[in-house]
């Protein structure tokens, strides 16, 4: 069997060595000494300042913390082609979403259609990197600065990428980051939010800790959304390996685009500038009954792509609908092929096989 994806399990001892640190110290929760110091190499390796990044237990709440903060139940402008936890977290914080359809070339927000659709209630945009592909950055900060509206970057998919040499998470109000096991780096389950002002950083930490200052005062509104001891034990173990990880991933996506140069399939565009981390290989078939056909065919052979994403967000049954031509069209055509850092090139070549076979019928 060939997964769309895989985690990377790194080797169980260096993992109980950082387990070991934290049964020695007492210590399983409450920000401990090993979500300090992850929090301290991550910075390093992503070229951020310390104070920058902060830690949680998943890479969902890092949104709703952030739409908590920034969007006061108004108006929130966002893409219909994400993963579903961008929209939820939106719906979740009692917030209205509007969307704006997408870039075909680079499956981003199109930051053209943004302005338009800013009315008096809008109180914040909820952007998506797409597969690792950033937004249009300077767009969006032109679109933010002008109305004074402040934007929130999902970034889930862009552990590592950077743009213009700036770490991606350098951009926005607030990047948030998912470190869920089916991530390039990733801690079994958990997250991170980014943010570069002291003012809005100091809200983020107490709204992640029950609102806390100190054990009998408070700051304010707060929820639970601290990562554990054990979470940042694999974060430690990982993060050592991201390097090897991201130079074997570009090696299968050269080979795929080796492998199926010539087909009818749209790959994405990646954006001018984007140091890119390999994240996700998605392919755009001509139509939708290519895909279905193709994916027909690789799952009778044991290989299991996703359509990610899909559906298209604004389809969903708790938003009103509003008609977004490209990422409709899109999310039905769209495939991410299996890639993960072991993955030998004779499978890439079998399964690219599969679909130029599927494709010439």
């Amino acid at each position: 069997m060939i997964p769309v994806t895989k985690s990377f399990i790194p080797p169980i001892d260096e993992y109980q060595e950082h387990v070991s640190r934290a049964f020695h110290n007492q210590w399983l929760t409450n920000r401990g000494r090993l979500v300090k110091e992850l929090e301290v190499h991550l910075a390093e390796y992503l070229s951020l300042n310390d104070s920058q990044t902060l830690l949680t237990c998943n890479g969902t709440i890092p949104i709703q913390i952030a739409l908590k903060i920034l969007a006061s139940r108004g108006e929130v402008i966002t893409t219909p082609f994400s993963y579903v936890a961008t929209l939820s977290s939106i719906v979740w914080e009692n917030c209205t979403p509007v969307f704006v359809d997408i870039d075909p070339k680079h499956l981003t927000i199109d930051e053209t259609q943004i302005e338009k659709s800013i009315t008096s209630k809008t109180t914040c945009i909820l952007a998506t990197h797409v597969f690792g592909n950033p937004c249009n950055l300077e767009e969006l900060e032109r679109v933010s600065k002008k109305n004074q509206i402040p934007v929130i970057y999902d970034a889930a998919h862009c552990f590592g990428v950077k743009y213009n040499g700036k770490s991606i998470f350098e951009f926005g109000d607030i990047s948030t980051c998912s470190f869920h096991a089916t991530k390039l780096f990733h801690t079994a389950e958990g997250g991170g939010i980014f943010c570069s002002d002291p003012a809005l950083r100091h809200k983020i930490f107490y709204s992640h800790n029950f609102g806390h200052d100190g054990p009998i005062r408070y700051h304010g509104l707060g929820i639970n959304a601290k990562m554990s001891e054990l979470q940042a034990a694999m974060g430690l173990t990982v993060l050592p390996y991201v390097k090897d990880l991201i130079f074997s991933r570009s090696r299968i996506v050269s080979s795929y685009l080796d492998h199926l140069e010539g087909t009818n399939l749209q790959f994405i565009q990646i954006r001018e500038g984007t140091e890119w981390n390999y994240s996700y290989f998605p392919v755009i078939f001509k139509s939708k009954k290519e895909l279905v056909a193709t994916e027909k065919a690789l799952i009778s052979n044991s290989v299991f792509p996703r359509r990610y994403f899909y559906p298209s967000l604004n389809t969903l049954p708790y938003v009103k609908y509003q008609k977004m031509q490209s990422s409709e069209s899109i999310s039905e055509r769209i495939l991410c092929l299996p890639l993960y850092a072991d993955l030998p090139d004779d499978k890439v070549a079998l399964i690219s096989e599969l679909i130029r076979d599927s494709l010439s019928l």
